[in-house]
């Protein structure tokens, strides 16, 4: 079977990018994504090797376009100010795309390179942000950890709705950042 003229990998990854960031990274299947390209599933093989590597590539890109966020935010701050920018940056991603946020926390294979160097990429820009802190590298580690699981945490429950006291929940977010800040400085 030769492959449908104009469909490439590019077209697939859009129509799948559309669907996980309306629906979520769960409706994103190759029967959904043929469905919106007006083509049948077993097209899509031509470009993609299976429904795993179409949700690597949105982690991928997801990673990526939240990584490019947080370095425009960030740019020429670090310490404090830096982190606030780093995590006001990324929680708004995870509120704005929730379903490329939802694929982008998928683990992929460590061997996949292009996955785990916007991975990386991500890591290295909050440790470099740190760096005003008096922090071992395994320390900076840990405070990479916890900053993303307290955003995580917020934009997780957040989207299942997890918040029901009438409270604002960028002020909430960032007092708990600024507690966080705080057990940083003392460390």
């Amino acid at each position: 079977m030769s492959p449908r003229a104009g469909l490439n990998a590019d077209l697939i990854l859009q129509a799948a990018l559309e669907i996980a960031d309306h629906q979520g990274i769960s409706a994103v299947t190759l029967s959904s994504v043929a469905q919106k390209l007006g083509i049948r599933s077993p097209s899509l093989y031509n470009h993609v090797n299976g429904l795993d590597e179409l949700r690597r590539r949105i982690a991928t890109y997801a990673l990526e376009q939240l990584y490019t966020r947080i370095v425009a935010a960030t740019e020429g701050l670090s310490g404090e100010e830096g982190i606030r920018a780093f995590a006001t940056s990324y929680i708004n991603y995870a509120f704005e795309h929730p379903g490329l946020y939802e694929g982008a926390q998928i683990t992929a294979d460590q061997r996949d390179d292009e996955f785990s160097r916007a991975s990386e990429a991500l890591v290295h820009l909050a440790i470099q942000l740190l760096s005003d802190y008096s922090l071992s590298e395994q320390e900076a580690l840990y405070a990479v950890r916890g900053l993303r699981s307290l955003i995580h945490g917020f934009a997780s429950l957040e989207r299942l709705g997890g918040f029901g006291l009438p409270f604002d929940l960028l002020d909430s977010f960032h007092f708990n950042l600024n507690v966080f800040l705080a057990g940083l400085g003392r460390g």
